[in-house]
C-alpha cells in the first residue's frame, strides 16, 4: 500500500461575490476529486489550535502528524532548513520578504503595502536584491540569505526572543505604521526595513521591472521569526519512509525535519505557473522507486487567495485536479498499485480577506482497495461540513488516514 498526501495550499474559501454567491471549490470544475469525494471518507479537519494564528507552517504541521503546541517553533527556521543554513540552537531566524509598497508618501510609516510577493518576482531578480541588503546590512550579527521568488530569510546570531512582528499578506492596503512597533528588540528589524527602501527603491533591477509594467520589489519585510525545531522522524512515528514535493521552502523544510526526502522539481514555482505535470511524474517516479508515503504540496490557491484572483484561485484547483489528482489516480491503477490519497487544504485563504484563517477544511481519504460510498458527490466546504465527519484536532488525521 502507498500513501500520498496531496496539499491544495489555501484551497478552502468563503463564497465570494464574483462566483454568485459560490465557493471557488464549488466552481471549479474537478472530476477526479468529486468521483474520490463519492468513493472515500468526506469530513472536516481543524489543522490550525486556537492559540497560534493560522499560517501555513502550524497547518501543514498539522497535515504532517506533527502537533503543533508541542513542535512548533517558528516558520522561518524550517526555511531556513530547507535553503541549507546551517542554524546554532541559539540564533534566532526570520522569514524576509521583498515586497511592493507605495512611494507617494514621503514618511515609511506612512506607505502601505500593495503586494506580499512583489509581483511575483523571480528568483533570479530577488537573489540581486538581497545581495545588495545583505551588503548593506549584513555583518557578524545579521544575515541574509537569498530563497526563492520572493521569500527569504534573515538570521540573527544569537538572537532575542519576543518580538512583534506583522506576516505583510495579513496587512495588504493598510498603513506600515499601525503594525510597527518600537519594543526593543523589534526596533533594530524595523529600522533595516525602512532603510532597505532607499536601497531597493531605485535599484537598476527594480527601474527595469518598472519599465515591464511589473510593481517594484521595493522594501524588505521581516516577519515569522523562531529557532531552529527538533521533529521526530515521520518513519518513527508511522512507519513509513517516504518523500515531500513543493517549491516552497517551508514545506521542504519541514519534511528535511521529518526525515524525509526532499524532491526538487524543475519549474516548481509556488504559483499558478507552477509545473504540475512535473509534480505528479516525480510523485509517481518517487512511489515507484520505493517512497511508501509522498507529501505532494501546490501552493497555487493560497497565492490566488492572497492576491484575489479569484478566476485564477478557481483555474489553480481545476489544474491540480487534472494534473495532479486525474495523473496520479490513472497512473496508479495502470500499473496496479494499490494507494490511498488524502487531499485537502492546510488551512482556508479566503479571496475576500486576502489572509489565512483556522477554520477546519474539507478532506477526502480514498482507499484504492476500499471504496465506500460517502453520500456526497462532489468536493466542497458545504459537502465536508454534511456528513458530519471531523476531526478536532487536526494532527491526529495522519495518523487516522495511515
Amino acid at each position: 500500500m502507498k500513501y500520498l498526501v496531496i496539499l491544495a495550499d489555501g484551497m478552502a474559501d468563503y463564497p465570494v461575490d464574483e462566483l454568485g454567491g459560490k465557493t471557488p471549490m464549488e466552481v471549479a470544475a474537478k472530476p477526479n476529486m468529486d468521483a474520490l469525494a463519492s468513493l472515500g471518507e468526506v469530513g472536516i479537519s481543524y489543522n490550525v489550535p486556537d492559540n497560534i494564528a493560522p499560517g501555513s507552517d502550524v497547518a501543514n504541521l498539522s497535515v504532517m502528524g506533527y502537533d503543533p503546541l508541542k513542535f512548533y517553533t517558528g516558520r522561518s527556521p524550517l526555511e531556513a532548513v530547507s535553503m541549507g543554513i546551517d542554524i546554532k540552537p541559539t540564533d534566532m531566524v526570520f522569514r524576509c520578504n521583498v515586497v511592493n509598497v507605495t512611494e507617494e508618501q514621503e514618511n515609511y510609516c506612512d506607505k502601505i503595502i500593495t503586494d506580499h510577493s512583489a509581483d511575483e518576482i523571480t528568483s533570479e531578480e530577488s537573489r540581486i536584491l538581497i545581495e545588495a541588503v545583505q551588503k548593506a546590512f549584513g555583518n557578524e550579527t545579521y544575515s541574509f540569505y537569498p530563497g526563492v521568488s520572493y521569500r527569504h530569510a534573515l538570521v540573527w546570531d544569537n538572537g532575542p526572543d519576543k518580538f512583534t512582528l506583522t506576516p505583510p499578506h495579513d496587512i495588504l492596503e493598510k498603513r506600515i505604521g499601525d503594525y510597527i512597533t518600537d519594543d526593543e528588540n523589534s526596533r533594530p528589524l524595523f529600522d533595516m526595513m525602512k532603510k532597505s527602501y532607499d536601497i531597493l527603491n531605485n535599484h537598476p533591477v527594480n527601474i527595469e521591472r518598472a519599465k515591464r509594467g511589473l510593481k517594484k520589489a521595493n522594501s524588505i519585510w521581516i516577519w515569522g521569526e523562531g529557532r531552529k525545531p527538533k521533529l521526530e522522524s515521520f518513519e518513527s512515528l508511522y512507519g513509513l519512509s517516504g518523500s515531500v514535493i513543493s517549491a516552497v521552502d517551508l514545506i521542504k523544510g519541514i519534511g528535511i525535519c521529518a526525515d524525509l526526502n526532499s524532491i526538487d522539481v524543475e519549474g516548481a514555482t509556488g504559483n499558478i505557473h507552477t509545473n504540475f505535470d512535473g509534480k505528479a511524474q516525480a510523485c509517481l517516479d518517487a512511489i515507484k522507486s520505493g517512497s511508501d508515503f509522498v507529501f505532494v504540496h501546490m501552493e497555487a490557491p493560497d497565492e490566488c487567495g492572497h492576491r484575489h484572483e479569484v478566476e485564477n484561485k478557481v483555474k489553480s484547483i481545476e489544474l491540480i485536479d487534472e494534473k495532479v489528482v486525474g495523473f496520479l489516480r490513472k497512473s496508479l491503477s495502470d500499473a496496479g498499485i494499490d494507494y490511498k490519497m488524502m487531499i485537502l487544504p492546510d488551512h482556508p485563504t479566503p479571496l475576500c480577506l486576502r489572509t489565512h484563517t483556522r477554520d477546519g477544511v474539507p478532506y477526502i481519504i480514498y482507499d484504492s482497495r476500499n471504496e465506500v460510498s460517502s453520500g456526497v458527490d462532489t468536493f466542497t466546504e458545504k459537502t465536508a461540513r454534511s456528513t458530519g465527519i471531523v476531526v478536532e484536532k487536526g494532527c491526529n488525521l495522519m495518523r487516522h488516514f495511515i
